[in-house]
């Protein structure tokens, strides 16, 4: 399953403005949170747009894989890369297409990636959950359903929107560290700005159990 060809034309639109549509300083979520991501981690940013998270994430000494859907914002990422001094790998990814290596990374960033209708983000939780290390992080921020109200960010979709229950169930079989619900003014470029409804979420990946390892797991049979 593909993502819509015209839902990622609409969004290479967007990009193709002049400036950064999100700016260029990371979220106040990473920011808040970027002690959670060591020097050295490697790291997937999730639809990291024109690259505001991946690149500060880089200059923290992450090494970091950024991907999006959209070549021209992927364009903008690489420029803000040069210009910061820093190393990132970008890569233009349909994330409907993209696959999940198991336990590949040791943190997944997932900030604002509410173009995913509920049947693509059920896929795309998994498959970050999939990716993630024993013990890695996975720190994702978005808006809540209040969000269509003000909006100031976003899809016009309630159904695109996270809520603590979904969230809850999502990552049931992980250990949620932090799931918080609260509004703020945002003023990231013209993309998110003014008064918005979020929620903010750390999920750490559970390390299996030895009884939970299917015979022959260990035995390179793919599982």
């Amino acid at each position: 399953m593909t993502r819509d060809a015209a839902e990622i034309q609409r969004w290479e639109a967007r990009f193709s403005r002049p400036g950064y549509l999100f700016g260029t300083e990371p979220s106040g979520f990473i920011l808040a949170h970027a002690d959670l991501v060591p020097a050295g981690a490697e790291v997937l940013c999730v639809a990291d747009g024109e690259g505001r998270n991946g690149v500060f994430l880089a200059e923290c000494g992450a090494r970091v894989t950024s991907i999006d859907a959209s070549e021209v914002a992927v364009g903008k990422a690489r420029e803000l890369a040069r210009a910061r001094g820093v190393a990132v790998d970008f890569r233009v990814v349909d994330l409907a297409e993209w696959r999940w290596e198991p336990e590949r990374w040791d943190v997944v960033v997932a900030i604002f990636i509410q173009f995913a209708p509920p049947e693509l983000r059920e896929r795309i939780f998994a498959g970050m959950t999939a990716t993630l290390r024993p013990a890695g992080l996975l720190l994702l921020h978005g808006y809540t359903p209040q969000q269509i109200a003000y909006g100031t960010g976003g899809p016009p979709f309630v159904e695109n929107m996270y809520t603590r229950a979904l969230l809850e169930r999502s990552f049931a079989e992980h250990e949620i560290l932090l799931l918080d619900e609260y509004e703020a003014e945002l003023a990231e470029g013209e993309g998110h700005f003014g008064r918005s409804a979020l929620i903010d979420c750390v999920v750490r990946k559970r390390r299996r159990s030895p009884e939970a390892v299917a015979p022959g797991a260990m035995c390179g049979d793919g599982q």
